[in-house]
């Protein structure tokens, strides 16, 4: 499948999760990164886009550990939270 079809089919996910926390979290970290991102690093959220959102959350605030498979730069990057914008 091409990238950009892809990476507008992640958007869509990222920023559509049905709680809004989520949604600013997940689709922020999204738009801040996905421009940027490889292969893998695509395959990886596409992965972890199927996991729960609580889940996800708990791992980028850092409450729970995040599983191996998700352990490494892109978890770490989602962990700073400097991408979170909350509308006005």
């Amino acid at each position: 499948m091409d990238r950009e079809i892809r990476l507008k089919r992640l958007h869509f996910r990222a920023h559509h999760r049905g709680v809004k926390e989520a949604d600013l979290l997940i689709g922020g970290f999204f738009d801040a990164h996905a421009r940027n991102w490889s292969e893998d690093e695509i395959v990886l959220f596409e992965d972890l886009m199927e996991e729960q959102d609580v889940d996800i959350m708990a791992w980028a605030m850092g409450i729970e550990p995040a599983p191996d498979r998700y352990a490494g730069t892109l978890m770490e990057a989602m962990k700073l939270l400097n991408y979170v914008h909350i509308p006005r």
